[in-house]
């Protein structure tokens, strides 16, 4: 691990600590890595639609709007490649709650997001994404057909 050293003016000292304060944070160094590895990738998702990257899509609907707690799960289905998994909560008699876990190339992962946000009867729309380096690998697992099976890590990219 490398060690800088930064100056800052007491005004924005005092505004950092209280940053640190409010979110729990127990020391400087690790407030300061998150908000580096948020800038970095912020600045590497606006530069560039290339790449892969992981996330969450969350989204409220109105689960009454004819037919859109269905034509989202269809959606879903029809991009089975990126949506991973959905968890759905009930937040009243009207609304719902869906956050689908995406992976994928991050341009078409914006795309189904926006495509999914941008529905009638969904409100609310958030998609978070994470840049990542994905490698297919080969690995040797016991399994009861004898053959390894071929999977991807995903490494975050900060």
């Amino acid at each position: 691990m490398e060690r800088i050293t930064i100056s800052l003016d007491d005004d924005l000292a005092a505004q950092f600590d209280q940053y640190l304060n409010q979110r729990s944070y127990k020391n400087r160094s690790e407030a300061m890595r998150d908000l580096i590895r948020e800038k970095l990738e912020s600045e590497r998702l606006k530069q560039s639609e290339q790449g892969d990257c992981v996330g969450t899509l969350t989204y409220v609907y109105n689960h009454h709007e004819r037919e859109l707690a269905a034509r989202l799960t269809q959606a879903q289905h029809h991009h089975h490649d990126l949506a991973s998994s959905t968890l759905h909560v009930h937040l009243d008699h009207d609304n719902c709650m869906e956050t689908v876990v995406v992976n994928g190339p991050i341009g078409r992962v914006r795309e189904f997001a926006d495509s999914v946000i941008s529905r009638p009867g969904v409100r609310h729309g958030q998609l978070y994404v994470v840049p990542v380096d994905v490698e297919d690998s080969h690995h040797e697992h016991s399994h009861s057909s004898g053959s390894a099976p071929r999977h991807s890590h995903i490494k975050p990219q900060t």
